[in-house]
């Protein structure tokens, strides 16, 4: 429905059946291809009489908007004025008794687009992870230029009433200081930030990084400007400072791949919740909460959302951040955390070591994760130490105290700056076992992908022979592959996504002027299928090929045929995925053969293999960020692990709740026991025994115009606001 409610009080040519063709090539295209108005008429009954008109002649009675709470509130108020609405028009002869009866039901579900992430009840709102990596974008771009220039950076985005894009930019960034609408700095504030930049600057940090949200105020309701805070840096400290306001910048530009998947996913509950919906099943509203889609009542999500605009303007700051919802919360927890380096008076008595390091592959997010840890850490009064090159380091000695200012800088580098080596710990865990002694650790981080999880469990299980590994140890699954058990999420994987995504976009467009053309392409993941399979989601993939999902050449050769019918379309351009271990005599070769060979006279294929590409790059901000969060909860852990195993003048626990692997799990963040995760495990095809994204494979062959049946809905049932909220305490 072109311009949106505008399109459906004027009627006409606005209201059009959307076909297959249609919407076709529409995935990679940023801001909203059918159009959005703001529309006065619709505000008014005349206006709404009209829409209802427009609806019922085309035998029109589910809706589904997509926008923010003004428009789900109207559509609301629609939805309860429809029988009066249609009463009108029947008296008014504008529609006969039969067009009145078949459409005496109007079923409506929400989605919230906006990129400011200000609507309740969800996790994030389609939209924000696109406008977070513009302003990354724009930030590591600034980033270059401190290494010829000592300068202070403000930056302005969005967010007139949440800060959310302000306060997640200045997590993802490592930004000095951040200024949102839900946190007005006190009195005085213009003295802590100047000694701040001071000292930053005085350790020899080049660039000093503040990011504004532009409805950002002080204690006393006023604005606090980019303008003002650069006339006071370069007023009290002569800092050369420069002002940049992002603006519309940050509405633009492709969607990222978490968006388009996350639109995809929001889209399907939609269609379940409106073919499910009655007349006694309330407007609801598609949320995300951790990595669930849930439906939740419209109105109570509308009414909170009004709830914290109101405890703003009562300046009761801690109410409103409290209702934007435990995302939001914990999102500031961490900033709180890592924003302020306290005075070694202030620290925590704490006498505990802490090692850190990276196992496996390198993964985007590894070193967001290490800086998030190791600060925590020092704040929690520990002495944090880094160790280089993973086990093979370990056992090596290549352990060094690693300080608040090593890290600086951190988060925005991708791969591993400590170094990683795959190398286990089996065969050495006796030199291992000394070190711990000899640097007396306390407590153990190891941030990695499959070889981390083994490293681990065997680590756990040497506890029998080796009381040095005795100690709370923790893991945090980082790799581009998503194949560790445990988790839904691993940092590193949606930088991978981004990587693939961005080069099937180019691969298609490289075909704009030629017909007919199919393009196979390998990802990486060893035998696990996400990369491919979400990536292919994303990407608009015709065919993914999968380990998990095994094929045949009956498989093949139907895929080719359904190619073929699909060149006879407008859509003249195919594509393939195909993960590198689907199938050992099945090569993205052969496949590439079969196609060409099949495809002669139909269309022609073209074949790449990603490889490393996948695997290096800056971090994405959903990585930067996620790995922040879990490390400052996995060192919140440790510390709470390390008091109660103290005793007697020493840490001892061999328990198996104190070797964790840290992971999301549907709508939370958990703590689960390696021991336990091993009977989930594959270990030979080093994947788990279940995994969740399998369940979007049905939805990606129906995208791609494959009969089949998609009846797995994440939730399935309405719930309400405060049951979900009460889940989420952990949720990032």
């Amino acid at each position: 429905m072109p311009k949106g409610y505008q399109g459906m009080v004027d009627g006409g040519d606005n209201i059009k059946e959307a076909t297959w063709e249609s919407v076709s090539s529409m995935l990679q295209v940023g801001g909203t291809v059918i159009g959005s108005a703001r529309c006065k008429e619709f505000r008014v009954r005349e206006g709404r009489l009209r829409a209802a008109r427009n609806l019922v002649q085309r035998g029109i009675n589910n809706l589904c908007v997509i926008g923010g709470d003004g428009s789900l509130t109207g559509a609301n108020l629609f939805r309860e004025e429809w029988s009066g609405l249609l009463d009108e028009l029947l008296g008014q002869g504008l529609i006969d008794e039969e067009a009145a009866r078949s459409n005496s039901e109007l079923h409506i579900v929400g989605m919230v687009g906006s990129i400011d992430n200000d609507f309740c009840g969800t996790d994030m709102t389609i939209g924000t992870d696109s406008a977070l990596h513009r302003i990354i974008e724009v930030v590591d771009a600034i980033m270059t230029t401190a290494q010829s220039h000592q300068r202070t950076f403000v930056l302005e985005v969005m967010g007139r009433h949440c800060g959310y894009l302000a306060m997640v930019s200045a997590l993802a960034c490592g930004a000095d200081w951040v200024f949102i609408p839900e946190m007005p700095p006190g009195d005085g504030w213009e003295d802590v930030m100047c000694q701040k930049l001071s000292e930053n600057r005085a350790d020899k940090k080049r660039l000093n990084i503040i990011i504004v949200a532009e409805g950002a105020i002080d204690s006393h309701n006023k604005a606090i400007t980019p303008d003002y805070i650069k006339e006071l840096v370069v007023r009290c400290l002569g800092f050369d400072t420069r002002v940049t306001i992002l603006g519309h910048v940050q509405r633009g530009g492709t969607p990222s791949a978490f968006d388009r998947i996350l639109a995809s996913r929001m889209g399907v509950e939609a269609v379940l919740a409106l073919l499910e919906a009655s007349a006694t099943t309330p407007a609801c509203v598609v949320s995300l909460v951790g990595n669930q889609a849930v439906r939740l009542p419209l109105m109570e999500c509308v009414q909170m959302t009004q709830e914290v605009q109101k405890a703003m303007d009562e300046k009761k700051f801690e109410e409103a951040v409290r209702l934007r919802g435990s995302s939001f919360e914990n999102n500031l927890t961490t900033y709180r955390l890592l924003s302020y380096r306290k005075a070694d008076s202030e620290l925590p008595n704490s006498s505990f070591n802490v090692a850190v390091l990276n196992v496996g592959a390198p993964a985007a997010g590894m070193n967001a994760a290490v800086r998030a840890a190791v600060r925590v850490g020092i704040t929690e009064g520990h002495k944090m130490f880094a160790v280089s090159d993973g086990f093979e380091g370990f056992y090596k000695g290549q352990i060094k105290e690693i300080k608040w200012g090593d890290v600086g800088g951190w988060t925005g580098q991708g791969g591993s700056l400590l170094g990683t080596k795959r190398t286990l710990p089996g065969k050495h865990l006796e030199e291992i076992a000394e070190q711990i002694r000899i640097h007396n650790i306390n407590a153990l981080m190891v941030i990695g992908g499959f070889e981390a999880f083994e490293s681990l469990l065997q680590l756990y299980e040497g506890r029998a022979d080796y009381q040095d590994f005795c100690i709370p140890m923790c893991m945090l699954p980082a790799t581009i592959s998503n194949n560790v058990c445990g988790t839904d999420l691993s940092i590193g994987a949606d930088t991978a996504l981004n990587a693939i995504v961005e080069t099937c976009d180019r691969i298609k467009q490289s075909a704009s002027g030629t017909k007919r053309r199919v393009f196979i392409i390998e990802t990486m993941g060893g035998y696990c299928g996400y990369l491919a399979t979400v990536g292919g989601l994303a990407a608009g993939a015709d065919t993914v090929y999968i380990y998990e999902e095994p094929f045949d050449i009956r498989d093949l050769q139907a895929n080719v045929e359904h190619l073929t019918q699909k060149m006879k379309t407008s859509i003249q351009r195919g594509l393939v995925l195909r993960n590198e271990n689907s199938n050992e005599n099945f090569t993205t070769d052969f496949i590439y053969q079969l196609y060409t060979e099949e495809g002669r006279g139909v269309f022609d294929c073209r074949k790449n293999i990603l490889g490393h590409m996948q695997q290096g790059g800056a971090p994405s901000p959903f990585d930067r960020n996620f790995g922040t969060k879990v490390a400052a909860k996995a060192i919140q852990w440790v510390t709470k692990t390390l008091k109660e195993s103290y005793k007697g003048g020493r840490v001892f626990t061999n328990s198996e709740d104190t070797a964790c692997l840290l992971g999301m799990r549907r709508r939370a963040l958990v703590f689960q026991p390696v021991s336990k995760l091993r009977d989930e495990t594959d270990f030979v095809h080093r994947i788990p025994k279940e995994q969740w994204w399998l369940k979007l494979r049905p939805l990606m062959k129906i995208l791609a115009k494959y009969k089949t049946s998609y009846d797995v809905s994440d939730s399935g049932q309405l719930e309400h606001v405060t049951r979900v909220r009460a889940r989420e305490s952990d949720t990032i």
